[in-house]
This record gives C-alpha cells, sequence and structure tokens, in this order.
C-alpha cells in the first residue's frame, strides 16, 4: 500500500489527468505529470510537471524515481519508453496498452476471451479493402489501427464502388462492418491488486460526429438486458490483463446480444457522471486501486443522471448551466476553444 503523502506519477496532461490529480489530493497524495505538451490542464493543479517528448529516456527515468507509482490518462502512450520504469511501478501495466493502442490486436484480444466484435478485416491496400468489403460488405467502416479517437482516423465506406475511388491514408488499418444497433454503452469496472471487480451502473452513451455527446442513466431495457453478458466479458479482460485500476469497454447493444466495441485501459469520458452521481467517482476508485488501498463503492446515489460533454464554444454557456438545478459544471481550464475539442461536461442530477 502507497501511504497518503506519497507521489502519483500520471502519463499524460489532459482533462483526465486533472480529475484523477483532484481525487488523489482529496486522498492525500500529490502527483507529477508527465507531457510533451506546455499546455497541460493536469500540471495546472498538480504538484509537479515534467514537460518532454516520450522519447525523453532520462526523463522519463528521472520522473518515474520520483514517483511512488505510474499511471497513465490516455491509451496512446508510447510503450517503449515505459521500460525505463521500474516494474510492477506502471499501473495498469503495459500489456494493457498494447492491447488497447493496435485495433486489430483488441479485436483479436477481446475474441480470445469469448466476445464478439463487429466483423472484420485487416487491411493494408486497396486490393485488401476490395476484398474486405466483399467478404463482409458495405457499408462499413474503414479505421487506422493506431491513434484513432474522438471519430479521428475513421471513415465511412458505403459501397465497393466507392471504396474504388478511396485513397487509402495508410497501410495499417482495419474494415468493420457496420453493426446494427439499438443503443450503445459502456462497461465502467474498477480491479484492485487483489482481483477484486467492482463495476458502476453502465451508462447508455449518444455520440454526435464521433465525440460522444452525453452518457445517461438509467439506461433503456434493451441495454440493461445486455449489461450481465458484456460485463462478464469486461471482467475476463481485466483478469486476462492483470489489470489494476479502472477499465472502461463500450458496447453496441443489438438484437443478438452486446457487441464489443472497443476498450480504454484508463478512467473514460463516458464515467464523469460518477463524480457526482456515484458514491466513489471512478478517479476516486482509480486512485484507490493503484496505491492499494480499499475499492470504494459504486452504487448510484441518484435516480437519474445524465453528463454532456462541453464541446468547444459549448463552453460559453458556463453561467447559464450554473443556473439549472441540478448541474455540476466541470471546466477543464484549457486554452482556445475549438470546433471538436473537448472544454469541459456537465452533470445534472435529478430524482
Amino acid at each position: 500500500m502507497i501511504p497518503p503523502g506519497g507521489t502519483i506519477g500520471i502519463l499524460g496532461g489532459g482533462q483526465l489527468g486533472r480529475m484523477l490529480a483532484l481525487a488523489a489530493a482529496q486522498l492525500g497524495y500529490r502527483c507529477h505529470i508527465f507531457d510533451p505538451n506546455t499546455d497541460s490542464p493536469a500540471a495546472d493543479i498538480s504538484a509537479a510537471f515534467t514537460c518532454a517528448p516520450w522519447s525523453d529516456r532520462n526523463a522519463m527515468a528521472h520522473f518515474a524515481a520520483g514517483c511512488d507509482v505510474v499511471t497513465y490518462e490516455f491509451e496512446n502512450v508510447p510503450v517503449g519508453p515505459l521500460a525505463f520504469i521500474e516494474p510492477g511501478k506502471l499501473l495498469p501495466g503495459a500489456r494493457a496498452l498494447e492491447v488497447a493502442q493496435d485495433r486489430l490486436s483488441e479485436k483479436s484480444f477481446c475474441q480470445d476471451q469469448g466476445g464478439r466484435p463487429a466483423p472484420y478485416v485487416q487491411v493494408d491496400s486497396a486490393e485488401d479493402l476490395t476484398a474486405a468489403i466483399g467478404r463482409i460488405g458495405a457499408p462499413g467502416i474503414l479505421k487506422t489501427r493506431r491513434e484513432g479517437y474522438d471519430g479521428k482516423g475513421q471513415w465511412r465506406i458505403d459501397s465497393e464502388r466507392e471504396a474504388g475511388g478511396f485513397r487509402l491514408p495508410s497501410s495499417g488499418l482495419v474494415y468493420e462492418g457496420l453493426v446494427r444497433f439499438s443503443g450503445e454503452f459502456s462497461v465502467i469496472l474498477v480491479r484492485g491488486h487483489d482481483g477484486e471487480v467492482r463495476f458502476w451502473d453502465s451508462p447508455q452513451n449518444v455520440h454526435e460526429g464521433g465525440i460522444l455527446a452525453r452518457s445517461s442513466l438509467p439506461a433503456s431495457p434493451v441495454i440493461a438486458g445486455q449489461v450481465p453478458a458484456a460485463r462478464e466479458l469486461a471482467g475476463r479482460i481485466a483478469a486476462a490483463l492483470g489489470y489494476v485500476g479502472v477499465m472502461t469497454c463500450e458496447f453496441f447493444a443489438t438484437a443478438e446480444g452486446p457487441v464489443f466495441n472497443e476498450m480504454a485501459p484508463r478512467v473514460h469520458n463516458s464515467g464523469h457522471w460518477t463524480i457526482e452521481g456515484a458514491v466513489t467517482s471512478q478517479f476516486e476508485n482509480h486512485v484507490r486501486a493503484i496505491c492499494g488501498l480499499p475499492l470504494g463503492d459504486t452504487a448510484l446515489v441518484h435516480p437519474r443522471v445524465e453528463m454532456r460533454n462541453l464541446i468547444g464554444r459549448d463552453i460559453d454557456q458556463a453561467a447559464a448551466i450554473l443556473a439549472e438545478p441540478g448541474a455540476h459544471l466541470h471546466h477543464y481550464g484549457k486554452g482556445e476553444a475549438r470546433e471538436g475539442r473537448k472544454m469541459g461536461h456537465v452533470t445534472k442530477v435529478s430524482a
């Protein structure tokens, strides 16, 4: 166990790191942020900040040496430099990153645990894409295997003819068949050092333009009926990875049952509602898990909860949001409010 007063290193300095640092401070921990970007919302409220490229091995080693435990707030941290962190100090481990960073590996790993992703085919050439459409059909989604998020690195292909004129952005792609679903939902869990697993209620998610727009609870009855099977898979994935911390798996609710979409080995946007809507937030439970503390209660504390992302100029509505009954504003303290940039979120709770 790492007692209060210890230092938690966080790889990545975005809003997830910021909320982790706030939860850590509440439990008496200091946080040290490592991020290549000078504009870091997490560093603004943390005890220390190392601004260096991921490839700076000396900076990484020095950073890790000053931390009692190291975690990460996004899954695209390069795995190579993490070799300079003492074994066992990085939680969750690097294996979770290796799986989640490559969509092809992620889907294969899911299948190995008994899960069912959307039909998919590896694509490395125009010929591969034509063959994939012939095998799976169209419409479908062509995705980069690495570094796509919030709708980036994804292209809808509506027909084989359209694919014939499509200029492939790169090699290292995967083509997925389009899934017919009645709703999207997340399974958010926390797993401790001893293997104990706790789940939060699953929110129903709505995406707009590839970006999560809102998460709400309770989910529809159709989704609620598929949560047990989805939880079982998520638990198997966490166990197979020897996972410690908060992990999220996203699913489609379909007529044939839950279809796995993707996993995030970290705290997740669809779990932001837990700050006001659950006994223990995902951020606090992540800190508890990696520090070896008892896990907190994940039960709902309000009958209805909705989290809405504030994208771009939505943040200009901050004053009006604060006037709404039951509304809790989280401003990330970022600079320019660009289109598609998450600037904050608001959680509304009600009876």
